[in-house]
């Protein structure tokens, strides 16, 4: 049994995360694993303050005219007057704008002149990719979606006067920016992307060591933590700057950003940290800069790890909700869960990323099951147990308790106008004395069965055995149409089967018993009666008595009605008058009828 429910739990485990896994990372699922997860780990933390991004911003257009036309020697001054600043100029100046094209040769030559004299520019160049089949080392055709096309480089002149690295921004599938890509095999030589190119030459300048994160993918990716959302750095416009009104002194050993910061220059992502906003790519470099400095990135942990962690969470959990009840099974999600978001975050701080829900996901759908299983389970009890109690109480009675919200069981009753049928095997003792216990068993089943099917085929109430005899109610507990030639069919029903019985046992065991039969109709206290802890559903009074006392002055095979049945069904019956009886314990004779026959 113990090995069953551990192959139990393991299978209900593996097919959790099975359709987890395909649910999370094959559908909206698994975006919104990714928002969970900004939300969880990336937080607002700008302690860098060495590193600036002079936009080219809504002024600075208004004043020197759109990019496109502008003369090299704007960029050339700009790096001028920040180089030549009293006491020194900035670690490493960054241009997140790629100037390709040459336009005018002499101004040029002067800005790639500046840059080669200052030794710290940083200029922008992009790739553009496109997937492409390539023969794997396994000799399998795959798909490189970072194929390089071509490249768009900076004019001859300044790439030879300038380092160079590639400004592509890398976007997830649901539109965010999460990743950054560090470098790049390209014709046989390694191209940094821009903001490693920076990060390096900063720490280069700054004497110390370089050293750049761990990467996975063929296309050398890894993630970060954003250190602030929009307009979480110094930015200074650069018409600011190339008039004077902001002293460059300020950007001493500084990481200096320059890029565009209009709305018109279409150069902008939504990041991580700050859903359904925007941010400029260049504030985008300065928090890949600032995660390289302060060693905030991260890789993806390695799967096989987290899938057996999270089997044994689950199959651990599967177990303990077997055994626990629905609202410590809850309060357990709940802990879980929580437990599972803190040792997320924890893992993301030590530079691995996990799924934030996925496990959450996988236990939440344990528990559903779980909950289903019981609801189930109990509902197949629960019938189970009522199928029982049919055998026991009127099924009637057991239909109203288990669908009737409202209903109560107390002690009392009402008082109500019913049919009250008796019936009793004449013979039975003396039968009883010659024949095996089993035997006289097996015939007083066979009575009983066709009596309770006779009351139940017309909607009577059984209310009880005691020993050879039968006790039914009509209209009672709920009201029923016709309810006394009900009682009067029920009665020929039992007398025509009991023919068929008594041939039967006849031929076995040489016996032969019939029954006797009294239908009285009148009111009667129906409903729950005894004590607290047991109490029995019956009906009282003088017409209950007068049913007992028509059925044992009955002779073998005879049905007795009183007089008042008779009124009720005498169009309908054959019925022939026996006269007045004493009938014991009444001080008056009740006049009675016999059934012959019924004529419907």
């Amino acid at each position: 049994m113990k090995y069953q429910n551990g192959m139990k739990a393991a299978a209900v485990t593996a097919a959790v995360i099975l359709t987890s896994y395909l649910f999370l990372f094959f559908g909206a699922a698994g975006m919104i694993d990714q928002g969970i997860s900004d939300r969880l780990n990336q937080r607002e933390s700008v302690t860098n303050k060495k590193i600036y991004i002079i936009g080219i911003d809504d002024k600075t257009l208004e004043q020197y005219g759109s990019v496109n036309t502008w003369s090299r020697e704007i960029p050339a001054k700009l790096v001028s007057t920040l180089n030549h600043a009293q006491g020194g100029g900035p670690a490493v100046i960054g241009f997140d704008v790629i100037y390709s094209e040459q336009a005018d040769e002499q101004a040029d030559d002067y800005f790639a002149e500046v840059c080669g004299e200052s030794g710290n520019v940083v200029a922008a160049m992009s790739f553009s990719f496109k997937e492409q089949p390539e023969q794997g080392e396994d000799g399998r055709i795959v798909y490189n979606p970072y194929y390089v096309d071509h490249v768009i480089e900076p004019y001859d002149s300044l790439r030879d006067q300038v380092m160079c690295g590639f400004a592509n921004t890398f976007v997830d599938g649901d539109g965010y920016v999460r990743q950054a890509m560090a470098y790049l095999d390209y014709e046989g030589e390694r191209v940094y992307s821009l903001s490693s190119r920076i990060y390096a030459v900063y720490q280069q300048n700054r004497g110390e060591e370089v050293v750049f994160p761990d990467t996975y993918g063929r296309n050398n990716r890894f993630y970060f933590s954003y250190s602030g959302k929009a307009g979480g750095y110094s930015v200074v416009s650069m018409a600011d700057v190339l008039d004077g009104t902001v002293d460059a002194a300020i950007f001493r050993d500084a990481v200096v950003l320059v890029g565009a910061y209009a709305v018109g220059m279409q150069d902008s992502y939504m990041p991580a940290i700050a859903h359904n906003s925007q941010m400029y790519g260049v504030e985008i470099h300065a928090n890949i800069i600032e995660a390289l400095l302060e060693g905030r990135t991260q890789l993806p942990a390695a799967a096989w790890v987290y899938a057996a962690a999270g089997a044994l969470l689950c199959a651990l959990f599967y177990g303990c909700t077997r055994k626990l009840r629905l609202l410590y099974s809850t309060v357990l999600l709940g802990v879980l869960t929580a437990f599972d978001l803190f040792v997320a975050r924890s893992i993301y701080l030590h530079g691995r990323i996990v799924p934030a829900v996925l496990i959450p996901i996988c236990l939440l759908m344990i528990y559903l099951l779980q909950v289903i299983r019981g609801y189930v389970t109990e509902i197949l009890r629960r019938r189970r147990v009522l199928n029982v109690f049919k055998q026991y109480v009127a099924p009637q009675i057991v239909d109203k308790i288990s669908k009737d919200k409202d209903f109560e069981l107390v002690l009392g009753g009402e008082n109500r106008h019913v049919a009250v049928l008796f019936v009793d095997i004449r013979g039975f003792t003396t039968m009883s004395e010659s024949l095996q216990p089993e035997e006289v068993v097996e015939i007083l089943n066979e009575y009983l069965s066709l009596t309770t099917r006779a009351i139940f085929d017309h909607g009577g109430t059984l209310d009880k055995f005691v020993g050879d005899a039968t006790m039914a109610v009509f209209n009672a507990p709920f009201d029923l149409d016709d309810y006394i030639f009900r009682a009067v069919c029920t009665a020929w029903d039992m007398q025509a089967g009991a023919a068929a019985i008594a041939e039967k046992f006849s031929r076995r065991y040489g016996k032969s018993v019939s029954f006797g039969i009294g239908v009285n109709c009148g009111n009667a206290v129906v409903g729950n009666i005894g004590c607290d802890f047991r109490m029995d559903y019956t009906a009282i009074g003088d017409t209950v008595n007068t049913a007992a006392r028509l059925e044992s002055s009955a002779k073998p095979g005879q049905i007795l009605i009183s007089s008042d049945v008779y009124e009720a069904v005498k169009d309908r019956v054959e019925a022939a008058p026996i006269g007045e009886i004493a009938l014991k314990g009444k001080s008056k004779g009740v006049f009675v009828y016999q059934i012959n026959g019924l004529k419907v």
